[in-house]
């Protein structure tokens, strides 16, 4: 009798911890995110990507601060040598893999990268990403930590300001894989009140974003 007691409280014990492990199990494959599935554009870059968006970025670049901060920049760093870009592009990306962040910070804590972040940030997802670059192509200011410091070998810069006040290159759109939203950077010259060129902006959008808007009559 004794035995037959025992060996069922060892079922329901069995019965018990197989239950719970299985409670367990359902718990963590809930709590494990289902990744978006990409969904195509039904509107094509041109369609989204109006004068009226360029026109409205153009706006909020035309003002005293970043003004400010790329005539600073312009004059105190001059036409640096390549090796000097190099090296300073080098001390960034290293930087990035550490918690003491010299360069990276003196960049982030400026008043043109507060600037930035406010513009992202009001833009409610639009805008995923903006910097601005000096004549030498280094960054100036941004709304968060860019991959590089240098962008002068790069299509948004050689395409901007290699070409020329008033220029505007809106680069291919790419998956970001992580939201499976649709993305394009919008890259533009910016001048001073001479019409010069100074630097450089490159604004990433949300195309995804962008089109519900105007397919919901939101606008940009």
């Amino acid at each position: 009798m004794e035995m037959r007691l025992a060996d069922g409280v060892r079922s329901a014990r069995r019965t018990c911890i197989a239950t719970l492990a299985a409670s367990v199990l359902a718990i963590c494959l809930s709590s494990v995110p289902v990744k978006a599935e990409p969904k195509a554009l039904t509107l094509s870059v041109e369609e989204l990507v109006t004068d009226d968006l360029i026109a409205d970025i153009r706006e909020w670049v035309n003002v005293p601060v970043v003004a400010e901060a790329l005539r600073s920049r312009n004059e105190g760093a001059g036409q640096l040598a390549q090796s000097e870009i190099d090296a300073l592009d080098a001390k960034w990306r290293e930087e990035t893999k550490k918690e003491d962040q010299p360069l990276i910070t003196s960049v982030l804590a400026n008043p043109l990268s507060s600037y930035l972040y406010r513009v992202q940030a009001r833009s409610v997802g639009l805008f995923t990403e903006v910097f601005v670059m000096d004549r030498n192509g280094l960054n100036v200011g941004q709304s968060s930590v860019t991959s590089d410091y240098w962008q002068g070998d790069e299509a948004k810069f050689q395409k901007t300001v290699g070409v020329g006040p008033g220029s505007v290159f809106v680069d291919e759109p790419e998956l970001n894989d992580e939201t499976a939203t649709w993305r394009a950077q919008i890259n533009l010259t910016i001048e001073n009140a001479q019409g010069q060129s100074i630097g450089a902006i490159t604004v990433e959008v949300n195309l995804t974003e962008l089109e519900r808007r105007k397919l919901a009559g939101l606008g940009a």
